[in-house]
């Protein structure tokens, strides 16, 4: 199978192609190599995955389009997935224009050449995010999600609606994927976890917003990609590809899929996980809540569940001793 993969240096794109290659498959990354975090960190990701000679990528923005269709034209995908993007709640209050940038305009880039290209399956990440104002719990791929409170969020919903737009016009296999607090070897360094461990191993204190009143669905990275390689199979199509409780849509190709590990955990416990991996105490900053962000997340991930026959199962402790474990014995990868 011939996957073009955006994001390739990034953390989850990363450990996808990984994956992919693992499998041996052809696997053509794609990444613009921003300075949202350390490059170092990406070109180490590259880097490694060059190794395997059925990788090639390109190091380019997605918004430059004529570069991104002359390297999808000439790898002829028969998959694309889409990861590529600008993240972050936080950072999206203060540079709002670098979302529109990449996560709109870039992903309007990838949804026309797989237009052009007719790929068998077009992929694309969303986020939990996309729930915003939602009180009921765990979080349904049917559920309405029209309260984004952040920027983000609102740029990942706006992408939801242009994949549908064009799974309907062009009929274009289209799978979205709303991903819950990732987290794992390799992470982004403004990530809780990474900056949690950093911190708490140079005996600094750590921020703790809301009080520590927070709590997450925290989804392994290794459950999360392998939740992605099983769904390239899944392909919407008409209602005989429907299972129970699907998010297709009636008039295209499309539906919507969370990946969580279906676990609502508090942070304050995420930290005593910290704690207990690295064998020291944190140092907490109580702070109130941020502004975009959300008390709670957690995923109801039963369709994945009948889509693969997969279930994301990691226990958040001994993904954090993992993580932990791969810290100390990787210093020239932070």
């Amino acid at each position: 199978m011939r996957v073009l993969v955006t994001g390739t240096a990034g953390f989850i794109g990363y450990h996808l192609a990984k994956l992919l290659l693992a499998e041996g498959h052809l696997v053509q990354g794609y990444d613009g190599m921003t300075e949202y975090y350390d490059v170092a960190l990406k070109r180490k990701r590259h880097a490694m995955l060059l190794q395997n000679p059925n990788f090639s990528a390109t190091e380019a923005m997605l918004e430059d389009q004529a570069t991104f269709d002359r390297v999808a034209d000439a790898f002829a995908p028969e998959v694309i997935v889409h990861l590529a993007a600008q993240a972050g709640v936080r950072y999206s209050l203060e540079n709002p224009r670098a979302y529109l940038d990449a996560n709109v305009i870039g992903s309007f880039n990838v949804m026309e050449a797989a237009r052009r290209l007719k790929v068998g399956h077009l992929l694309m990440a969303s986020t939990s995010s996309v729930y915003g104002g939602n009180e009921a719990m765990p979080y349904a791929e049917t559920d309405k999600a029209d309260t984004q409170m952040s920027f983000y969020a609102a740029t990942k919903k706006a992408t939801e609606a242009m994949g549908h737009a064009y799974a309907h016009l062009h009929r274009l296999p289209t799978t979205m994927f709303r991903f819950f607090t990732v987290y794992g070897p390799w992470g982004r360094p403004d990530m809780a976890l990474f900056k949690f461990t950093e911190a708490i191993l140079a005996g600094r204190p750590i921020d703790v917003y809301n009080h520590g009143d927070m709590w997450r669905d925290f989804t392994y990275v290794d459950d999360l990609v392998r939740a992605i390689r099983l769904l390239i199979d899944a392909v919407p199509g008409g209602p005989e590809t429907a299972v129970a409780g699907d998010s297709l849509s009636p008039v295209a190709p499309w539906r919507v899929v969370n990946i969580g590990n279906s676990e609502k955990v508090r942070l304050t416990d995420f930290i005593e996980a910290i704690e207990a991996a690295t064998g020291r105490k944190a140092t907490r900053n109580l702070m109130p809540m941020q502004a975009g962000d959300v008390p709670a997340t957690w995923a109801d991930c039963s369709l994945l569940a009948r889509l693969t026959g997969y279930k994301p199962q990691t226990d958040m402790r001994e993904g954090v001793a993992r993580f932990v474990e791969w810290w100390r014995g990787n210093a020239a990868a932070r």
